[in-house]
């Protein structure tokens, strides 16, 4: 890396704390995160990475997943009516939550499917919050799979680096 180059650099992908198996089919229902904490690690930026599993059956309503993101300024109060707790949520209509995905879920059958890498800094107009996390609302019709195994939820933060 030649004198003043900037490279970005990843870290190691960190289990997401978010209880997703058993997720009920009842149109928006949603579950958020335990908050991630950036005040040590000091990441420019976090891909966020989802992998779902519905029941049998086939999706109706609006057959996707969608993944939205809350942070907080101060570590304590925390978009609209999240808590930065892995707990079901009731969002708001409208929400205050930043959508930054979705995962669609168009056929039948107990099928998997995962995301793409959601950066989470545009849901924040470009920089992440001191802490942040995601909601996912389930818009398919169909309960989640039951067994736990069967989901997979990290982020990977990314940093800068510059040659001295």
């Amino acid at each position: 890396m030649a004198s003043g180059d900037e490279k970005q650099r990843f870290g190691t992908s960190t289990t997401i704390t978010i209880t997703l198996a058993s997720m009920s089919g009842v149109l928006g229902t949603a579950q958020e995160s335990t908050a991630f904490d950036f005040g040590t690690d000091l990441f420019l930026d976090a891909l966020v990475y989802l992998q779902i599993k519905l029941a049998v059956g086939a999706p109706i309503n609006d057959r996707l997943v969608n993944v939205y993101a809350y942070g907080s300024e101060d570590g304590t109060n925390f978009t609209d009516n999240a808590t930065g707790a892995n707990a079901a949520i009731v969002l708001r209509n409208p929400t205050n939550l930043v959508k930054i995905g979705s995962i669609l879920c168009p056929d039948a059958g107990a099928l998997t499917y995962k995301s793409h890498p959601m950066a989470l800094s545009a849901a924040f107009g470009g920089l992440i919050p001191r802490k942040a996390g995601i909601v996912v609302e389930n818009r398919t019709g169909l309960a989640f799979d039951a067994t736990a195994g069967n989901f997979a939820a990290a982020y990977t933060g990314i940093f800068r680096n510059v040659a001295p």
